[in-house]
């Protein structure tokens, strides 16, 4: 007993003798009101989700971190062929767990993109993000979601009256994937890829402008991809930090995308766009050609090299194609990919119409489709009311539009559809 009175005694001595008051104690420390709560972890979800945490707390753990891993995996980004249409693969590994990750889904009328998924042997999408509902870029949707076990869909939040769109939407809230739609400034981390939103903030009801537009970053290695969103959404985009190493043009390298500005301001060593060859639309624009050119970027496209294979491993990056070719007025050479194309491709719906000029009628102006024959300036509004647009004949949505005046404007060949 005298032990233990002795022993906080010459404590006590001890403390004094170099200052420390002996009657001051330790503040206790209030206990978080979580440690209330039961240890227990919830149940896990079979599937993988993507973590959202606001930008702010990000930046801030960011702050903290330690210089980024150089052991990564190999990340495969396959730009795919699809035609006139969009759709881009990424597939990659950390530890035991695959991420397969689709960013827009091709046309609605072929099944390239269900053919290339089926090649890769993929057994669950993460996440599928589709850019907006143009049937070009929603296409094949709805048969992936039927195909495959989806873990979550990202859709802008704009809804069309297409039987496509009405087919994919149907297809995924009768699955069992998540469904959201990002805002601009929203990041995410899906594995070791992280993903930041840069479009759009809010919605305008405009389709190719409202894209989703995201900057994907694997180690230090970053991919933009911008849908089909103009020059105007491109430079709002530019708040927010754009830089990356390959950039996918806007629009199918139109010249409604791609502005100086925004190109300097993400100055990618590639340049990737996705066309069909000899297109009406005359994509790539040979302005945007010469821009990206003239800018000492390397460019690819799909109608000239067929699939284009990104292959990093968030250091250093090798590009591969299914063909050599020249994009005018350059060639860009490089290694085949070793993959057959998809051999049950159906054939490329032949465009409604030759016409060098003509109004796309899913995109023109207010003012620019009251040059097609009897579009006037009421009818210019509604035929805007009733956008998306398949063929010409859906023009019959238009009050006042019926099969002669179709024939009429099938015969003017001023109208077209993207």
């Amino acid at each position: 007993m005298k032990n233990r009175v002795l022993f906080p005694i010459l404590i006590a001595l001890l403390l004094a003798a170099c200052g420390q008051p002996v009657n001051e104690s330790k503040q206790a420390e209030s206990v978080p009101e979580s440690a209330l709560q039961s240890d227990a972890e919830p149940e896990a979800d079979n599937k993988k989700k993507s973590e959202k945490k606001p930008a702010k707390e990000k930046a801030e753990e960011k702050s903290k971190e330690e210089p980024k891993p150089t052991d990564l995996s190999e990340l495969h980004v396959h730009y795919i062929n699809v035609g006139q249409a969009d759709s881009t693969l990424f597939q990659y590994t950390d530890h035991d767990d695959t991420y397969t990750i689709l960013y827009d889904a091709g046309d609605w009328n072929k099944s390239d993109v269900s053919n290339y998924l089926a090649q890769q042997n993929i057994q669950f999408i993460d996440l599928i993000i589709i850019s907006h509902p143009h049937a070009d870029h929603i296409g094949q949707l709805k048969d992936i979601i039927h195909t495959y076990d989806v873990g979550e869909v990202w859709l802008s939040g704009n809804t069309s009256s297409s039987g496509t769109f009405q087919d994919a939407i149907k297809a995924v809230t009768d699955s069992d994937a998540d469904y959201s739609e990002p805002r601009a400034g929203d990041e995410f981390e899906i594995g070791p890829l992280e993903i930041e939103i840069l479009h759009p903030s809010s919605l305008t009801g405009n389709l190719n402008e409202d894209s989703i537009s995201a900057r994907f970053t694997y180690g230090d290695i970053a991919f933009v991809f911008t849908g089909d969103a103009y020059k105007n959404e491109e430079l709002l985009m530019m708040s927010r930090d754009v830089e990356a190493d390959f950039l996918q043009l806007g629009h199918h390298g139109s010249n409604t995308s791609s502005d100086p500005a925004f190109i300097q301001a993400v100055d990618p060593a590639v340049a990737i766009y996705s066309a069909s060859h000899n297109n009406s639309y005359g994509h790539p624009s040979p302005d945007v050609v010469s821009l990206i050119q003239n800018s000492g970027i390397t460019l690819y496209g799909t109608d000239i090299h067929g699939t284009v294979l990104v292959t990093t491993d968030g250091v250093d990056y090798d590009v591969q194609t299914e063909a050599d070719g020249t994009i005018t007025p350059e060639s860009t050479p490089s290694t085949p990919v070793e993959k057959e194309e998809p051999t049950e491709e159906k054939q490329e719906e032949p465009a409604t119409t030759t016409h060098e000029d003509c109004v796309d009628i899913n995109e023109a102006s207010l003012d620019e489709v009251q040059a097609i024959i009897h579009i006037g300036p009421a009818r210019a509004k509604d035929l805007i009311d009733q956008r998306s647009y398949e063929t010409i004949d859906e023009m019959t949505k238009i009050p006042g539009i019926g099969p002669a005046r179709i024939d009429d404007i099938k015969n003017e060949g001023m109208a077209c559809v993207q």
